[in-house]
């Protein structure tokens, strides 16, 4: 027997969940949004329900089965809910034993709702997240937050399913997207992934084993339109069932509309009224590899490890056959000069790391050559090999370097991926929680002028790094994981 009736349970906010963590960030976000995301409106649903009929077993087992059983929900007003009692299927579901995979993935989704309310443990929100997946697998979850909850079965997908992951540039920005790479490989480890890059990253992505294949971006300008159309017959081609949009840029939010008038497949990032929204009012402002962490985390994906690279074999200049060498990195991007630590003073740096035992080995972009020749003449023993390597080959130098001494620029992310322990020199140009690179050994100095940034202090941090290197490798372990509480850290 059917009986109706309006109840008030307490409503779900971002205050219930504590400051910082990824669910205060999206509930938050969906408190402001205009149009809210459905994982957001189907756990204030249940939360509603299980506190307006008293917060005990009977009252979760009446929320599984409004999950995967019959709606309990009939409407929503206001504060009120409209719940149809049905006695038998709720008592029915409150025996663990009973119902199929759709009645599992809802018990556990409420168990995990429950236990991340009021929980600062990043394991408790991202076990919801995971849960709504595995949910979502089985129940149309857009069928459940409509304002009248029904029950559809969720679509069967294909398998393996098609994914693309977007990472365009730059350098900095790319290696940092490694770490990501590999949890999103790990995750959908049966599935076929391509990467949507740029030319220049194209063939260091392709031997890399994240990915199976890679795709190159032209990158069309806004008039160029053939070549928007090529892109978008590309991108529509190529099947895909989700979108990890680790760009996150106007630009490549835009390509979610290139799909259209289609289906839009699964898409993480910032698009517009996508799947998986990166759901943070403040991600402007998180470093970039906590930034794309919680965009996992939020799509179902945790852990995110640190950025790091496989060994790459490089034959060494003959030069340092059985040498220990620094990498200098003097150059940074040609419109932001004030990132640079005068080349005198690397080459000054140079002279003293040489008279510690160390040869500098001086690496950058043809345009900078002129940075090399600066340091040669300081340091006549310190190698030049400005314009002189790839992408590649400045990895498998980092994995062999003692240590790497750079600006804010790219290729000191790259040789943190590598593993080499790294000192970069930040200006008041870029903020370091922001943008350092991040590794097993990252010491970060700053300045508002790197003018004002004296060869002793550089010099000291150098040969400290270098000394803490040769301690037991237990305390020089990489971290497994990204940690928000350290340094070097991010969500994981």
């Amino acid at each position: 027997m059917k009986t109706r009736s309006w109840v008030r349970g307490l409503p779900l906010r971002s205050s219930d969940f504590p400051a910082g963590t990824p669910l205060n960030h999206f509930f938050a976000w969906n408190e402001k949004a205009r149009r809210h995301d459905r994982r957001y409106i189907i756990a204030r649903d249940l939360y509603r329900l299980i506190t307006a009929l008293g917060n005990h077993d009977a009252a979760r087992a009446t929320a599984v089965g409004h999950l995967a059983s019959r709606p309990v929900i009939a409407a929503r007003r206001d504060r009120r809910m409209l719940i149809v009692n049905e006695a038998p299927a709720i008592d029915a579901l409150h025996d663990g034993n009973v119902g199929g995979p759709a009645v599992a993935a809802a018990r556990q989704t409420v168990e995990r709702l429950v236990a991340s309310i009021g929980s600062s443990d990043i394991d408790a929100h991202a076990a919801l997240f995971t849960a709504f997946e595995r949910l979502a697998s089985e129940i149309d979850l857009d069928a459940l937050a409509r304002r009248h909850p029904f029950l559809k079965p969720a679509v069967r997908r294909k398998s393996p399913r098609r994914i693309l992951v977007v990472r365009l540039s730059a350098l900095g920005d790319f290696v940092q997207a490694l770490g990501p790479a590999a949890a999103i490989r790990r995750y959908h480890r049966d599935d076929h992934i391509t990467l949507l890059t740029t030319s220049v990253f194209a063939e260091f992505a392709q031997r890399l084993d994240f990915f199976d294949a890679v795709m190159i971006d032209r990158r069309p300008g806004l008039l160029d339109v053939p070549g928007w159309l090529a892109l978008r017959r590309r991108l529509r081609q190529g099947g895909f069932d989700r979108v990890y949009d680790l760009q996150t840029s106007e630009r490549s939010a835009l390509y979610a509309r290139l799909f259209r008038p289609g289906p839009i497949p699964q898409w993480s990032g910032v698009a517009g009224r996508c799947s998986h929204p990166h759901a943070n009012l403040n991600r402007d402002r998180q470093h970039t590899i906590d930034k794309q962490a919680e965009q996992l985390l939020m799509a179902g994906i945790h852990r995110t490890p640190l950025p790091l690279l496989p060994r790459l074999d490089c034959e060494l200049p003959r030069r340092l056959v059985g040498q220990q060498f620094v990498l200098m990195v003097p150059g940074s991007s040609p419109r932001h000069l004030a990132k640079r630590w005068p080349a005198r003073r690397f080459g000054m740096l140079a002279a003293a790391l040489r008279r510690a035992g160390y040869t500098a080995v001086v690496i950058g972009s043809n345009a900078e050559r002129a940075l090399g020749t600066a340091i040669a003449e300081a340091c006549p023993e310190a190698i030049d090999l400005v314009g002189r390597t790839d992408i590649e080959t400045v990895a498998a130098l980092a994995q062999r370097a003692a240590l790497t001494v750079g600006n804010d620029t790219g290729v000191t992310h790259l040789a943190a991926a590598a593993g080499c322990p790294v000192v970069v020199l930040f200006s008041g140009a870029s903020d370091p929680a922001w943008c350092a690179p991040r590794g097993r050994m990252v010491r970060v100095l700053t300045t508002p002028n790197l003018d004002d940034l004296e060869l002793d202090e550089v010099l000291a941090a150098a040969l400290g790094v270098v000394e803490r290197r040769r301690q037991p490798a237990a305390d020089n372990a990489q971290p497994e994981t990204a940690g928000k509480t350290s340094a070097s850290g991010a969500w994981g």
